[in-house]
């Protein structure tokens, strides 16, 4: 009497195949309650006891991609014990290739996102980088879902021969049009992976200096010393010789001056030793040489150089005002006169 009532026949099914169909959704489940409970739970209170950040992202991923994963997959394996009527057989066919396929590329995306942030933002402190991070990502999510959508409409039955095709015929037409955007693109994530410089530094490039303030996908903003906005294409940058002051531990600093020929010879011994008390006794400088260096046209060029700590201008700067100041007072103090030029007539 069991085999006659296992072998019951329900709608195409037997009775046994509806067993066998609910045993496999009921281990499924259990399977996956014991792994959230054992394993997950766990790894949470693991994760809660660091410091580090990352432990909790990657538990979070696990709970919000893998778990939806399996209840779906689990459900998917239990219907395909049953005989179902090709329409229906079909539509659930088609809505779990739907749901897996959402449900994985949301859980790479969440990975691929994790995985760039822990090697991305913990290499070093940068508060910037987390801004050029959220301009890429999005880009990362297209191109996947992009594929996704692909292997979708392939697995649905769709002919996706005939749409790649014309995809690739209107990417080429595209990049044709747009080959200065392209190109820009591109150098954009040359500069976001290479990194160049970073937003902060101080550069020069074809003459310019600025600090940079912005890069974009199409242009990278600084701002002058001067204080006005210099604006440059992403593939002007990648292609010039730029100078960046931000890795600079100290900065090399030469200045020149002259003295009038009337200066005795004496004085003219004593003024390279004026110089190296002056920059000696300068906070954040470091006297290198000072020389009577060459005839000038008006007057007896001296000729300075020393080293500054650090790689801030404005810092170099004030350093050079107080250098001047206190040369010209003491050269005054010593009798000694600057070359000027003649007046003409």
């Amino acid at each position: 009497m069991w085999e006659r009532l296992v072998n019951f026949t329900v709608f195409q099914n037997s009775l046994g195949d509806y067993i066998a169909s609910l045993v496999t959704l009921i281990l499924g489940l259990i399977a996956i309650q014991l792994t959230d409970r054992i394993i997950l739970r766990r790894l949470k209170r693991w994760a809660n006891k660091t410091t580090n950040p990352w432990d909790d992202s990657l538990v979070e991923i696990i709970e919000r991609s893998v778990l939806p994963l399996a209840y779906v997959g689990v459900l998917y394996i239990s219907l395909q014990n049953l005989q179902l009527y090709s329409i229906l057989d079909r539509v659930i066919d088609s809505f779990g290739v739907i749901l897996l396929t959402l449900l994985g590329i949301r859980g790479i995306n969440s990975l691929i996102e994790y995985l760039l942030k822990i090697y991305w933002l913990t290499r070093e402190e940068y508060a910037a980088r987390q801004t050029s991070l959220n301009i890429l990502l999005p880009s990362i999510r297209v191109f996947f879902w992009a594929l996704g959508i692909i292997f979708l409409l392939d697995n649905l039955g769709f002919d996706i021969a005939a749409v790649v095709a014309g995809l690739g015929i209107g990417g080429a037409a595209v990049a044709l049009a747009s080959r200065g955007v392209l190109e820009d693109l591109f150098s954009y994530f040359a500069i976001l992976f290479d990194r160049p410089f970073e937003i902060g530094d101080l550069i020069t490039v074809e003459g310019f200096t600025g600090t940079v303030e912005n890069i974009g996908i199409k242009t990278t903003r600084l701002r002058s010393i001067g204080g006005e906005q210099l604006v440059f294409s992403n593939t002007n940058l990648t292609n010039s010789r730029l100078q960046n002051f931000r890795s600079m531990e100290r900065r090399r600093a030469l200045f020149k001056f002259q003295v009038s020929y009337n200066t005795p010879e004496e004085q003219l011994h004593t003024i390279p030793q004026i110089v190296k008390a002056i920059i000696d006794d300068m906070p954040g400088a470091i006297f290198d040489r000072s020389h009577f260096a060459a005839y000038g046209e008006f007057g007896l060029i001296f000729e300075t150089v020393y080293y500054v700590e650090g790689n801030e201008y404005l810092r170099y700067m004030d350093i050079q005002q107080q250098i001047n100041l206190l040369i010209k007072t003491k050269l005054q103090e010593q009798g000694v006169e600057f070359a000027l030029r003649p007046r003409e007539l």
